[in-house]
């Protein structure tokens, strides 16, 4: 791993801009699509440019290998349950709320590590950027503007749909072995096996009306937000490490909260700039904590 150069950085900041854009574009295409068609099409998306690289890079899918159960159990628990419920989460909440919900996933893994790893124990100063970070989360269910009686249940949703992206990365260690390309290849297109019978059966799109926007957000949710962020992180991850890809986490809530503001007109709190902070203190002392 090399040091960061300015491209290294700018395509850190193109990554936190996709990433922080998709959910005001999730909130969009909910209002002509379901959630379980708005997930498939995206992994339908994503999967494309995922199997093109595997391809050019001679790297072997192992989808439906020896290993399958894992793959599909990781496929189910770390993409197509929590693009659903995320799906339906910011369908009913401010889409920049979903965006600093989403970004306490670190702190939520780390629990979840602390109980079910032998190696990644909370230490103090840890526990405490973890504690930190989810005092912001529920100062953000005092701000009766942003969650109230009517939606408080959807933000829930949104931060369990963030649980199942932790329980899929605890789960993707039984693979730690395998290379990332075809782990996240594979689990993909498990992705598609569950949510395509569910979005034929349940929603039937065919029946569908969708508006000129919503369509439009669902493709750029596809294939920038899905498809072509993948291929950056794959890059960043490749040339510059785990570490300096995490620090996106940083960025995304603002650019979240930066377009939630200034393309869908979603009202804006002290609170909730204050509850922003605080999260992103919390990350700063976890990660700066965390040598795992």
């Amino acid at each position: 791993m090399r040091e960061a150069n300015t491209l290294d950085f700018s395509l850190l900041i193109l990554l936190a801009v996709i990433w922080g854009s998709s959910f005001f574009n999730i909130k969009i295409a909910t209002y002509s699509y379901d959630p379980i068609t708005l997930a498939l099409v995206r992994v339908i998306f994503a999967s494309i440019p995922l199997l093109i690289l595997c391809k050019i890079n001679g790297i072997k899918i192992e989808a439906f290998s020896k290993n399958w159960n894992w793959y599909a159990l990781i496929g189910l628990c770390n993409i197509a349950i929590p693009f659903v419920l995320i799906s339906i989460g910011t369908a009913k909440i401010n889409s920049y709320l979903a965006a600093i919900l989403m970004s306490t996933t670190p702190l939520s893994g780390s629990i979840l590590a602390h109980f079910f790893t032998k190696d990644e124990k909370l230490s103090y100063l840890k526990f405490l950027g973890v504690l930190i970070g989810f005092s912001g989360i529920v100062l953000l269910f005092f701000d009766k503007v942003i969650i109230n009686s009517e939606n408080y249940i959807y933000a829930l949703i949104t931060i369990l749909g963030s649980t199942f992206y932790c329980i899929g990365g605890l789960l993707t260690l039984k693979l730690k072995n395998k290379k990332n390309e075809n782990v996240t290849t594979s689990t993909t297109l498990w992705s598609v096996i569950f949510l395509l019978p569910f979005s034929l059966i349940i929603e039937t799109p065919w029946n569908s009306s969708p508006t000129f926007a919503s369509t439009l957000s669902l493709l750029y949710l596809g294939v920038i937000a899905t498809g072509l962020a993948w291929l950056i992180r794959f890059r960043i991850l490749t040339v510059n490490g785990l570490v300096f890809q995490t620090q996106v986490a940083y960025l995304i809530p603002i650019f979240g909260i930066f377009f939630g503001y200034f393309l869908m007109n979603e009202i804006i709190t002290w609170k909730v700039l204050a509850s922003l902070v605080v999260i992103l203190i919390g990350i700063y002392i976890f990660k700066k904590n965390n040598k795992g």
